[in-house]
């Protein structure tokens, strides 16, 4: 009953992972647009307010109650850390340095998020995961260098995407254990809320551009809140849960294939040859990273008569010898 269970849920978690990398690719273009008429932290502190309001809704008509005791723990350290720190961080890191910068820096984080799961959560790292995921590094910061335009980079800045990606890491490791605990549903609201009161002294400076602020660029903070927030911290929790923190970090190089889709017909930039590479790279290190080596059946040895022996406690002695007592 339980092996049916499980593969029943692989689809699902497999799905979930999906919606999430799709969303958070869409992220990406959506806070380069909104990007623009807010700053780093008023446009992470209006998203996370946006993911909050769904979010509590949906708990409210679930009847979702609060999460356990024991699960609180992880919950805050991934919403401070991760929804919080994580989304202010690589905002503001991105104005500082180039893409290709941000590619090398920010991607550390899903290496650096299996070896703390190894580390700290004992996950077991099969051989083909950091294979794949050395061939999708390389992949991500391929594409951040041909879509870079020759921008510079500070110290700032790369410190800035660094700590973004010791954020992401830490934070999602400190998920994992929560995500046994309470359900992604509890997990994933109130560690939005806790990344929302982390961002509340840009309160601010949010308010201010917000009035100044073209409505096109509020919708598109709105959207970040609800979809590749609400809906995409969602979903990868859901998926987490069922899976260890190494392969859902794989995954998520996935992601800079998809923005470079993304946008060719949002934005118009239309990627070149080693933009293209660079993104099938990053694909194929996703699919090397998750999945399994086929275990050979072994093969059990024939009798002199071609037929397929009998188990060794149940073989009849040759005749003229007598089997042992010890070996009966």
């Amino acid at each position: 009953m339980r092996t049916a269970l499980s593969r029943r849920a692989a689809p699902l978690a497999a799905g979930a992972a999906a919606v999430t990398v799709v969303l958070w690719a869409s992220a990406f273009v959506a806070i380069r647009s909104a990007g623009e008429a807010y700053s780093p932290g008023a446009l992470a502190l209006g998203r996370l307010l946006s993911g909050v309001v769904v979010l509590g809704l949906i708990c409210l008509v679930r009847r979702e109650g609060l999460p356990p005791r024991s699960a609180w723990r992880g919950i805050a350290l991934s919403g401070v850390l991760w929804f919080g720190f994580y989304t202010v961080a690589l905002n503001w890191g991105e104005r500082e340095v180039d893409a290709g910068t941000a590619a090398l820096v920010v991607n550390v984080g899903p290496l650096l998020m299996a070896l703390l799961a190894s580390r700290l959560l004992g996950d077991v790292m099969p051989p083909r995961l950091p294979a794949g995921m050395a061939v999708s590094f390389a992949g991500a910061v391929t594409v951040g260098l041909s879509m870079s335009g020759g921008g510079g980079a500070s110290p700032l800045g790369v410190l800035l995407c660094l700590l973004a990606a010791v954020a992401y890491a830490a934070g999602v490791v400190g998920q994992k254990p929560a995500l046994d605990r309470a359900s992604a549903l509890q997990v994933t609201t109130w560690g939005c809320a806790a990344g929302a009161l982390v961002c509340l002294p840009f309160a601010g400076q949010l308010a201010h551009e917000a009035a100044d602020a073209p409505l096109s660029a509020t919708l598109t903070m709105v959207y970040l809140g609800v979809f590749p927030t609400a809906l995409a911290f969602t979903t990868w929790a859901y998926a987490l849960a069922r899976t260890t923190a190494g392969r859902m970090g794989a995954t998520t190089y996935a992601v800079p294939a998809l923005v470079v889709l993304m946008s060719w017909p949002v934005l118009g930039e239309v990627p070149g040859a080693v933009t293209l590479a660079g993104g099938a790279l990053c694909l194929a290190g996703v699919a090397v990273s998750r999945s399994r080596a086929v275990s050979r059946p072994r093969e059990v040895p024939r009798s002199r008569t071609g037929f397929r022996s009998r188990a060794r406690d149940t073989a009849v002695p040759p005749a003229g010898r007598e089997e042992h007592p010890a070996r009966r």
